[in-house]
Parts: C-alpha cells; sequence; structure tokens
C-alpha cells in the first residue's frame, strides 16, 4: 500500500445521494472494484486533491480553503481533467495520488480573488512602490537629453539634464566672455538632439596699410579672421603665413594690400599694382630710380596710398656764398641842452658784415628760390648814439617879429628842412653853414633840427646881422 504524500488532500467520502453542504459540490461514492478506476463525476478534475500549476489562485490558497466554485460546463474552476489511466494497468482500488507542484515564487504574480486581507496588505504598498518607481524612472529618461558640444572646432557628444544652454555651459565649466561666440544663444531652450557651437575671441593687434588698431575674432587661423574681419587678401603681404593658427592669447598681424599707385618721372607716366611698404619700395617696383638729390612730391619712406598719384623730382644744384650787412642799431639820449624837436648825432653807427651759404637748385628744370644753408658773422655792427632835445622853443625873438620867414624859406630852401646845397655847404630852411649854425647855439648840422629850431636860430642871426646873410632872398622878409 502506497501512502498519501505530504501535499495531497482527498476529501471524506459521503454516503450516496448526500450532498456537502461546504462546497455545494455532490459526490457519488466509490463503485470501483479491484483493478478498477473511479467514475470520474463528468467535468470534474482530478481526485487527487492537488493544486493545478497552471492556476495561481490554487497555488496560493492556503490550506482548509473553500473549493473554487465549478464552471460553466459541469467542472470546477480551475480545475483540469485528470488523463486516463492507460489500458491494463493494475488496479489497487486506490486513487493514485501526485505531489502537487510548488508554489511559483513570483511575486509579481496576483493573488487569487479569495486571498485574505492580509495578503492583500502586504501586496497593495509593494505595487504602489513599483508603479512609484516605474514613474520616477520614465521622468528620469524624460529629462535625459543628448548633446552635441563642439569648443573651438572639438566636438563630442554628451547627456545632461540642463534647461537651457546657459546652464549646460556652466555645468561643463565653459565660461565665456562678450567677446565669445555662442551658438545657439545662452538663454534658448535645450532639447535631445541639439548642436551647440562655442568659439572663444582672439584679440588680434592688426595692422592694415599703415594704421593698426586692436580688433577681436572668432577664427582660428590667420586666413579665416581676414575673412571674418572683411580684409581683402587676394595680392596681400602678411607677416605671418595664411595658415598659421590664431592662439587664444592673441596675434600681431601686420597687413599691406594691393593698391594702385601713379608715378610721373622724366615726362611719363606709370602706373603699378603693388604691396609695398614704402613709396621708394613702389618706385623701384616701377623701374623708377632716384640719383643725387632727387626726391618725390611727398616723402619717399612714408606708405603708398591706393589711387595716389606721386612726382619724381629731379634735382640739381650748387652752392654759393654771400657776404650780407648786418644793420646797426640806434640809441636815443634825451637832451635837455637842445630844443625839443632837435636830434644830434653823437656817435654814428656802422654796419656789420657777415658771410652766408645758400643752396641753389633747379627742380625738372626750373629754378627755385635760394635756400639759407649756413652763415658766419664776419664783422659786428657798430651802434648809433643820438642826443634828443627835450628843451622848449621860445615864444618871439625881440626884433625878428613881424617878417615873412616863410617867404624866405621858400626861396632859399623850396621850404624843405633837410635841404643842402649841391657842395654840402649849406643847409636847412635858410641855408646856415655849420660853423654858423653852431654858432647861433645850434649841435649838428642845421638840416637835422627841426623847422622851428632853424626858424628860431634865422631869427636871432637876423638880429645880429639883418638880411644881409641872404643877399639874393633876404628882401622877401619885407613882404
Amino acid at each position: 500500500m502506497e501512502s498519501d504524500g505530504p501535499s495531497a488532500r482527498v476529501p471524506c467520502p459521503t454516503k450516496p445521494g448526500r450532498t456537502s453542504g461546504a462546497s455545494g459540490v455532490s459526490e457519488k461514492p466509490f463503485t470501483g472494484g479491484h483493478g478498477a478506476d473511479a467514475e470520474p463525476h463528468p467535468g470534474a478534475g482530478p481526485l487527487t486533491g492537488a493544486a493545478d500549476p497552471a492556476d495561481p489562485a490554487a497555488a496560493h490558497a492556503p490550506d482548509g480553503a473553500v473549493p473554487a466554485p465549478r464552471a460553466p460546463g459541469g467542472r470546477r474552476a480551475g480545475h483540469r481533467r485528470r488523463p486516463a489511466e492507460p489500458p491494463g494497468a493494475p488496479g489497487t482500488g486506490r486513487r493514485r495520488r501526485t505531489p502537487a507542484p510548488a508554489p511559483d515564487p513570483d511575486p509579481a504574480t496576483p493573488p487569487a480573488a479569495s486571498a485574505g486581507p492580509a495578503a492583500w496588505r502586504r501586496i497593495i504598498p509593494q505595487a504602489l512602490v513599483v508603479a512609484f518607481l516605474a514613474g520616477g524612472t520614465t521622468a528620469f529618461v524624460a529629462a535625459d537629453k543628448a548633446v552635441r558640444l563642439t569648443v573651438d572646432g572639438r566636438s563630442r557628444t554628451l547627456h545632461t539634464f540642463a534647461d537651457d544652454v546657459g546652464e549646460l555651459l556652466a555645468a561643463e565649466g565653459l565660461g565665456v566672455g562678450t567677446h565669445d561666440l555662442v551658438a545657439p544663444a545662452r538663454a534658448a531652450a535645450l532639447g535631445d538632439g541639439d548642436e551647440i557651437t562655442v568659439r572663444y575671441g582672439r584679440p588680434v593687434l592688426l595692422t592694415l596699410d599703415g594704421q593698426t588698431s586692436e580688433v577681436w575674432t572668432t577664427a582660428r587661423t590667420v586666413e579665416a579672421a581676414l575673412r571674418q574681419l572683411g580684409v581683402r587678401v587676394e595680392g596681400a603681404h602678411l607677416s605671418v603665413p595664411r595658415t598659421a593658427p590664431v592662439p587664444r592669447s592673441g596675434l600681431d598681424l601686420a597687413v599691406r594690400t594691393e593698391r594702385s599707385v601713379t608715378f610721373l618721372a622724366d615726362g611719363g607716366e606709370t602706373t603699378v599694382r603693388t604691396n609695398a611698404a614704402t613709396v621708394r619700395e613702389a618706385l623701384g617696383q616701377a623701374g623708377i630710380t632716384l640719383a643725387g638729390q632727387d626726391t618725390t612730391s611727398v616723402p619717399p619712406e612714408s606708405f603708398p596710398r591706393d589711387g595716389q598719384t606721386v612726382t619724381v623730382l629731379r634735382i640739381t644744384g650748387t652752392r654759393e656764398v654771400r657776404e650780407e650787412r648786418i644793420p646797426f642799431e640806434t640809441e636815443r639820449i634825451q637832451d635837455a641842452d637842445l630844443f625839443a624837436g632837435t636830434e644830434v648825432v653823437e656817435r654814428a653807427g656802422r654796419p656789420g658784415a657777415r658771410r652766408v651759404t645758400y643752396a641753389l637748385r633747379t627742380v625738372n628744370g626750373v629754378a627755385q628760390k635760394p635756400r639759407r644753408v649756413t652763415e658766419e658773422t664776419v664783422r659786428e655792427p657798430v651802434t648809433q648814439v643820438v642826443r634828443v632835445g627835450t628843451r622848449p622853443l621860445p615864444a618871439s625873438v625881440a626884433g625878428a617879429e613881424g617878417l615873412n620867414w616863410a617867404a624866405l624859406a621858400q626861396c632859399e630852401s623850396g621850404g624843405r628842412p633837410d635841404a643842402t646845397d649841391p657842395s654840402g655847404t649849406y643847409g636847412g630852411l635858410y641855408q646856415f653853414d655849420v660853423r654858423t649854425w653852431q654858432g647861433l647855439g645850434g649841435s649838428g648840422r642845421p638840416q637835422d633840427a627841426t623847422s622851428g629850431e632853424q626858424t628860431y636860430r634865422a631869427k636871432k642871426l637876423y638880429v645880429q646881422r639883418g638880411a644881409s646873410p641872404w643877399p639874393h632872398c633876404g628882401r622877401r622878409l619885407y613882404r
């Protein structure tokens, strides 16, 4: 006799016609004999009482649980029909019970509909945690973005949770300044698959056709920088190769663009395209030479401008030495012994002399104004000293008033105070000789005195000698 398995459970047989009130299922009496199988109830499952592995509810049902109700068709729900024994098998009179399969360890298997409250209390929190984790993972994956970042030509793909470009750059430790290029802008929203470009600014000390200024560029080569700055490089001279890199620390760059310069020389006109640094260098490219004192209308070392016209000056010249007079100065001294208006030369001045060297030039055959080169003093001038009278003239001379002195002066000298006769012996309005003049109190020469003083001295002479000093014109005093 075989014993029952530890997991087999067989219901007790009931009397014929009795119905189990607990399950509501009718049981037929056992009618099989030796070697015969029990007649199964139509639609009934196996009589071993083992749980069906395919039925999750049965696998998790606790011992003593109420059997599941019969499914439509006559067999219990969740049970399957026992396969028939092969014919000819020896009968024992008892049904052989098979061991029940082990319960499914999968915690995700839902409990049977008839599970108790304790099972639900365990399952519900676990289900909530799983749902929360599943939702968080979905949000986590949704917030992650794959972007392509290119910094100064170097690209890499990275994952980020940043919301905008600026947040991404900050997370990557990339600082940008006012001269740097960021595309798209730092405030632009960031999406999955976006491409971000960063180009750092580089200072360039640019000398363009002689004019120097500091500019900024995000280009990484000299040629790209010039293109970005709008500098025409065709035919230009560069101080560094076009393919040279522009470091972030900066670069000194001199550019001489190609220009058109016209030269007028020796009666002809020549135009050249040049990137020369000086007019002299451009002249050489035009096949024109400067010899001797030759020069150009602009300084030969100046920078040639585009469209400029330069005249070549052919110069010939010599030097000439001349001796020139140095004028003397005059010192005037006031003298109270002389009547006002009277000036007497106490010491005559004498001019000096200097030796001057001049450059005489002809430019393109035309003589130019002499240019003083050097000078040397040969003789110093002597200052002239003159005494100037400050004494007031007397109002009148007794015995000489009422006479026509103007008529006498007109007859003797034509009314000119500085007149002299051809021999130089007589001078002034009244043609005094020097001896007579000084005998009357006059100083120097009469023609150097004022008209008033000469008339005063003439009146004094008249009182002494009458009209005899003027034998031809004296009679005019009485008209």
